[in-house]
């Protein structure tokens, strides 16, 4: 009976009122908007390609079918190709002629039955790598363009406005990919989820990183974070794989749509985001910590790192169409190993990488993602992407759990601990990861083919690994080396808080600071 009495009593909102200026509450709201971004930004992988490839289809039919009309003469027979029967019926009588008799197909019928089968043409295939990577590189470079505003803006107005505004950019998106029938509104859903993905992305990040000031406990919550986004990342494309082959195109959008909304009444709870809370000191300017020559060096293992999937992302699905003949659902399933393997990689190494050197582990990431995407031409089915594409997940794990913790210990060692800034210099590089990749990578795969593509990322994330080096013992302010490397040092650690800013320590009291 007590337990049924306490059961009860217990309040969702009195714990949530509770528990709001708890760190762990701030890192689950973070870990969700990371997940349900990167599932709207992967769900589109196997959707996308399929999808356009089948709107030129019945854009050439409509378009042959209208000039076969106008260039046949007055009663001329029209002939119809039964893919059941394998009949030839003339609409000019009511009869049927067998394939067996000599009337020969028109050119009209020929194709219809050459596309009957479930491979699709190759010359068109090659036509769509430009259309899908200029389309999936829209969301990067309208990211790219916005992270240099959203991050000097976090430490003005605070990162509780910023995250929910990119909420709300993200509901709009999915709900334009849901019903977009067209390129045109598609490419505009894809570049205002670029906006959204920005708010979020900066003020999470930069939200932690104020929150966890150790740096052991600063890399294992943004290795949970990342956790989040190599969640979505693992369960976009076998989830809009799937949905969209046995129940459609909208369907998958509408079950990310719900599941935003509840991350938005979540953040609108326990954020409150009408008020707005600066940082209490001024931080370092955007265009200094870009001129840094160790922050330049952790973006670009980012940057690279990721370009490799994001290279993969437009020409892997239409290569294995073109190659393996493969379905729908497998063109999502493809990406499942490298998907698990981050995710696991995100995890060990969060923790992993502070014991055993970060600029280590990014620097063996970097190679090993380079090995991996050279063996992914080779294969010859949908089961021979298994290891390379688990390798490149694992790498690029490897490299983001490392240097995305590296980027804010460079902003206490070398600059001032305000972390907008820097956290904004770290989306801009995985952006450009992400913009580059698949515009580029589509004209490179159209041009000299796949394999090539492969090749080429893969021999430039092999000769950037050795950079990591440089990244074994930066340099740093005097002072701020004797505070980092002082263990006995009680450090105060700042949480979150819509109130003001709490502090908490070995010996301290808990303080308010109103910023009002």
């Amino acid at each position: 009976m007590g337990g049924l009495d306490a059961l009860r009593q217990f309040s969702l909102l009195q714990w949530l009122r509770e528990e709001r200026q708890s760190r762990k509450l701030i890192l689950f709201i973070v870990f969700v908007a990371l997940l349900l971004d990167n599932m709207l930004l992967t769900v589109v992988v196997p959707i996308i390609p399929s999808y356009l490839y089948n709107l030129d289809e019945s854009a050439d039919a409509v378009r042959n079918s209208s000039l076969l009309h106008q260039q046949e003469p007055p009663g001329s027979f029209h002939s119809i190709v039964s893919l059941y029967d394998n009949s030839v019926k003339l609409s000019g009588f009511n009869s049927t002629t067998r394939s067996a008799d000599p009337v020969p197909p028109t050119p009209a019928s020929s194709e219809l039955i050459q596309n009957s089968s479930d491979c699709p043409r190759s010359s068109k295939l090659l036509n769509e790598n430009v259309k899908v990577g200029m389309l999936f590189a829209s969301k990067a470079t309208v990211q790219l363009l916005t992270n240099p505003f959203i991050g000097p803006l976090t430490n003005r107005i605070g990162y509780q406005l910023p995250i929910f505004a990119g909420f709300c950019i993200m509901f709009l998106s999915t709900i334009m990919f849901a019903f977009s029938s067209s390129y045109a509104l598609l490419f505009l859903a894809r570049s205002l989820q670029g906006v959204g993905s920005s708010c979020s992305s900066v003020a999470g990040m930069g939200m932690l990183a104020s929150v966890y000031t150790d740096d052991e406990e600063r890399g294992h919550a943004i290795g949970i974070a990342l956790g989040g986004l190599a969640l979505g990342v693992l369960v976009g494309p076998p989830f809009g794989s799937v949905m969209y082959d046995f129940v459609g195109k909208t369907a998958p959008f509408l079950i990310l749509a719900f599941l935003a909304l509840f991350d938005g009444a979540l953040q609108l709870f326990v954020l409150q985001p009408t008020k707005v809370e600066p940082e209490s000191q001024k931080g370092t300017s955007l265009f200094t910590l870009m001129k840094d020559p160790y922050i330049l060096i952790a973006a670009g293992a980012i940057c690279f790192g990721n370009m490799a999937i994001a290279m993969m992302e437009p020409t892997l699905p239409i290569w294995m169409m073109e190659t393996m003949c493969a379905r729908k659902w497998q063109l999502g399933i493809a990406f499942l190993p490298a998907s698990i393997s981050y995710l696991i990689g995100t995890n060990i190494f969060g923790t992993l990488a502070h014991k055993m050197g970060r600029w280590l582990c990014a620097l063996i990431g970097m190679v090993v993602v380079g090995f991996s995407v050279l063996c992914v031409p080779f294969a010859k089915d949908i089961y021979g992407l298994i290891l390379p594409n688990f390798g490149v997940g694992f790498a690029i794990g490897m490299v983001d759990s490392s240097m995305m913790p590296i980027m804010g210990y460079l902003v206490d060692l070398r600059h001032v601990s305000v972390y907008g800034s820097v956290y904004a210099i770290a989306d801009v590089a995985f952006c450009m990861g992400f913009a580059l990749g698949p515009s580029i990578g589509g004209s490179i795969a159209e041009s000299i083919g796949f394999p090539w593509l492969m090749t080429i990322i893969g021999i430039v994330d092999i000769f950037f690994a050795p950079l990591c080096l440089f990244l074994r013992n930066p340099p740093g302010q005097e002072e701020k080396i004797a505070i980092l490397m002082d263990t006995n040092c009680s450090m105060k650690t700042r949480s979150y808080s819509t109130q003001g800013t709490y502090y908490q320590g070995e010996d301290m009291d808990p303080e308010y600071e109103d910023y009002d």
